[in-house]
């Protein structure tokens, strides 16, 4: 598909980018990575669910009961489907992608691991995916470790493959990173973990709506994803494991749903996926991911990835020519599969300053430390700026976003 062509298919889908669309007050929103715009079928789906489903789900023998839960598991195994699982029971539905991690720190964690025992994960992780592990290492007296990085800002597998040993239990990274833009080896790093015996978690939250992700192609253990980086609503996400390895783990959460029988002195759980979703769940914002999940697809991850791909080399390329800016993570190539958005740096003004002067010309970024204050400290800065692009982002859009920032660069150093 041309640049054209998908903006134009997609946009119009938007709310709040189409209302924008011949206007003179253009707002430029390329501030993907942080969350999605929300197209209208999902707007529609929780829409009329809340009109003409809204019951709660499994408990009921009434008709609107049956409609509701109907739709709700529609959704689990359209989620399902989208990453290739080997079951809709594999797919627990959470809060968010942070949730989804910190239920398999506490049931596999707790369950899982003693003292001596080693946790990896690397220095580019976002916050929800340090912050668990630190917590179940401490919990556990286990061991936190972590995999650097190159020079060229991407994963150290060599460093990868030396800390992964028999005292490894998990690895958990991320596929996409949210900062660096560089996708991990995942199938490489799998194979190693496995060898020794770990488990691998990823954190897809960076990639599920920008490439074809497959479970079994990657061979991994874990999957965390994030609906409103989906263009679905916030408040949902959910976990992917394996039926055996959930099947073994003990409940999150206690209460209603999750069980099979309770009486005054002990319980027993429900079936998978329910022993992991206590009480009423978030069944509007379940039925918007799956109508996302559904459009996402009906656009095809294949082109959206060719798309993005494309985009993020105009991009660096738009970008490379303001003097003084550094830009963290790869480059984008040919030979490499990177994230659409670009985390700089300009020699002596501050992200901050930046992306407030570009707020007031309607065009939003991202400044701070992108919840990667590691990350930020390992490079020796406190914050960067970051530009994130999606299938709905234009050439337009960066022309006008990089005529602004020369604009900005120039009056910021001239009165500094």
């Amino acid at each position: 598909m041309t640049d054209k062509s998908l903006s134009e298919i997609t946009r119009v889908d938007f709310p709040l980018i189409s209302k924008y669309l011949n206007s003179e007050s253009e707002l430029i929103y390329l501030d993907h990575a942080a969350t999605s715009q929300k197209p209208k079928q999902v707007i529609e789906a929780i829409d009329s669910y809340y009109k003409y489903n809204n019951a709660n789900v499994h408990r009921g023998a009434h008709q609107l009961s049956r409609s509701a839960t109907e739709a709700f598991e529609n959704a689990r195994q359209i989620t399902a489907s989208f990453i290739n699982s080997y079951s809709s029971k594999e797919i627990i539905f959470t809060r968010n992608a942070t949730e989804a991690i910190n239920l398999v720190a506490h049931s596999w964690g707790d369950a899982n691991l003693k003292e001596g025992d080693e946790i990896l994960i690397s220095m580019m992780e976002h916050h929800s995916n340090i912050v668990p592990w630190q917590l179940l290492a401490k919990r556990k007296k286990c061991k936190l470790r972590y995999i650097g990085i190159t020079k060229t800002g991407e994963l150290d597998l060599e460093d990868a493959y030396s800390k992964l040993n028999e005292k490894t239990r998990i690895c958990s990274i991320q596929h996409i990173s949210n900062t660096l833009g560089c996708c991990n080896p995942i199938e490489k790093v799998a194979l190693k973990a496995h060898s020794v015996g770990s488990l691998i978690f990823i954190d897809a939250c960076q990639s599920l709506a920008h490439k074809k992700i497959d479970i079994q192609k990657l061979n991994i253990d874990f999957l965390a994803g994030s609906s409103h980086k989906l263009c679905g609503p916030t408040g949902s996400g959910f976990l992917w494991a394996k039926e055996n390895i959930l099947e073994e783990m003990p409940p999150f959460l206690g209460g209603g749903e999750m069980i099979q029988d309770v009486s005054l002195n002990e319980s027993t759980w429900a079936d998978l996926p329910h022993k992991f979703e206590a009480g009423t769940p978030a069944i509007g914002e379940a039925i918007g991911m799956g109508a996302a999940l559904t459009y996402l697809q009906s656009i095809g991850l294949n082109n959206i990835q060719e798309y993005e791909k494309d985009l993020t080399k105009y991009l660096f390329k738009k970008l490379e020519i303001i003097e003084g800016i550094n830009i963290m993570g790869p480059k984008p190539s040919d030979n490499n599969t990177r994230g659409a958005l670009a985390t700089f740096t300009i020699n002596g003004i501050h992200s901050d300053d930046i992306s407030a002067l570009l707020d007031t010309s309607n065009i939003c970024i991202r400044s701070g430390h992108h919840c990667c204050q590691p990350l930020h400290k390992y490079y020796g800065i406190d914050s960067s700026a970051r530009v994130s692009l999606s299938f709905i982002s234009t050439k337009h859009e960066i022309d006008t976003f990089i005529q602004e920032l020369i604009s900005i660069v120039k009056l910021l150093k001239e009165n500094s």
